[in-house]
């Protein structure tokens, strides 16, 4: 993890192939790598609601980016936190649940990553039954780095963000104004430190955002994520929001 950030470039990258498995089947979460024009590779869980259908109701969806000790192995290692475990774990979603894995190497704030993500999030766009209405965006530790940074660069992407124990740019605040955030963060949290995300609670805030929520465990160390997602009320949460309900 790193301090953010250089503002993104406009992005250019495409998908050409992909590299593992074709259709996905609906109901199970897969393991999908496909190529960049630029001769990068993204490899990502996907999953499928179990009544997905390409040409009926569009599904809502989750873009989830993992924390720093998931990018050292196998792509299987995404589903350790997060709504991958919980779906690994046999559980159903109503959700496409996406869920790409950040090389060790790199950082999900930095700007080959952040380009990646964007290419990624086109290519789910195009690819599949997507309500582009309800797509939400979450992760954990450097995923809460992650977040922050492509939350508020494409605030009108999302229907709402869920960053959780990461750090943002609070110069970034009045982008962030009109998107529903829901913050967590440890208290005792040593590797990210607590008042990072009070920062940019605080930010948003004084810059005239009243969408923001802000659960603070006490008690709890770096690991909020255990808390954050296995709430249910997450889920709900995420499902009341629309992005078409955020813009002027």
């Amino acid at each position: 993890m790193r301090k953010i950030r250089t503002s993104l470039s406009v992005v250019s990258l495409a998908f050409v192939g992909a590299l593992l498995a074709g259709e996905p089947t609906p109901g199970k979460q897969v393991e999908q790598a496909l190529t960049l024009s630029d001769g990068g590779v993204v490899k990502c869980l996907l999953y499928l609601p179990q009544d997905y259908s390409k040409t009926g109701k569009p599904a809502p969806m989750i873009l989830f980016l993992h924390g720093r000790g998931e990018s050292y192995g196998p792509l299987s290692l995404v589903a350790k936190w997060g709504p991958p475990r919980r779906l690994a774990a046999g559980e159903q979603m109503k959700y496409i649940v996406v869920s790409p894995q950040c090389p060790g190497d790199s950082f999900w704030s930095r700007d080959d990553q952040q380009k990646r993500l964007v290419a990624l999030l086109a290519h789910i766009k195009r690819a599949f039954n997507v309500d582009e209405d309800r797509i939400y965006l979450t992760g954990l530790s450097m995923g809460g780095f992650g977040t922050w940074r492509l939350a508020a660069d494409h605030p009108d992407w999302f229907a709402a963000a869920a960053p959780v124990c990461g750090r943002g740019n609070p110069a970034d605040a009045p982008k962030l104004v009109r998107l529903p955030i829901w913050v967590w963060h440890g208290v005792e949290d040593r590797t990210v430190p607590f008042r990072y995300s009070e920062e940019m609670v605080r930010a948003i805030r004084a810059a005239g955002g009243k969408k923001v929520r802000f659960t603070t465990l006490e008690h709890i160390g770096h690991n909020a994520w255990q808390a954050a997602y296995h709430s249910d009320e997450l889920y709900r949460w995420f499902d009341r929001q629309r992005a078409s309900q955020n813009r002027p």
